[in-house]
């Protein structure tokens, strides 16, 4: 099924530059981009967002360095899109990530890990709602969409 997910590349990755090298890395992958915005992000926003970690002693921490530098807010798609996208970023921590992932390749962290991606349908739902309106979405076919997959997967 074709699915729409949020990924938000974080201050650490525009602040190391490498916000062109990851969202070729989604594109080369053929992830369809739907969306993309750069914002800075308040604590209310941040303590919405990360509401699940609210009772880690992290907490804090974690809003602080999401606070740092902006965002890029990015809208991306694809068949599986969800769980593809968190496969590619690799597991949270960027030490244990395997290579050819997003942290496996490009961090040494748990928390300066490159992005957040929704973990399921009903969060990435949630969050495209609370980092984009309606109309900063879109629908259009990649030219090349017809050769990403069969016709039979989507």
């Amino acid at each position: 099924m074709i699915e729409k997910t949020l990924v938000l590349l974080k201050p650490c990755t525009l602040q190391r530059g490498l916000v062109g090298e990851v969202i070729k890395r989604f594109e080369q992958k053929g992830f369809h981009l739907c969306g993309m915005k750069m914002m800075m992000l308040d604590d209310a926003l941040l303590s919405e967002h990360y509401a699940h970690l609210s009772e880690k002693p992290f907490f804090q921490r974690v809003k602080d360095a999401m606070m740092t530098a902006p965002v890029v807010a990015m809208c991306l798609e694809g068949v599986d899109a969800i769980d593809a996208v968190r496969k590619f970023t690799g597991i949270t921590n960027g030490r244990h990530a395997e290579p050819g992932t997003l942290r496996g390749d490009l961090c040494v962290s748990f928390q300066e890990n490159i992005v957040h991606a929704s973990d399921s349908a009903e969060t990435a739902a949630v969050e495209l709602a609370r980092f984009f309106k309606p109309e900063e979405l879109f629908e259009w076919k990649q030219c090349y969409f017809d050769f990403l997959y069969a016709n039979d997967e989507f």
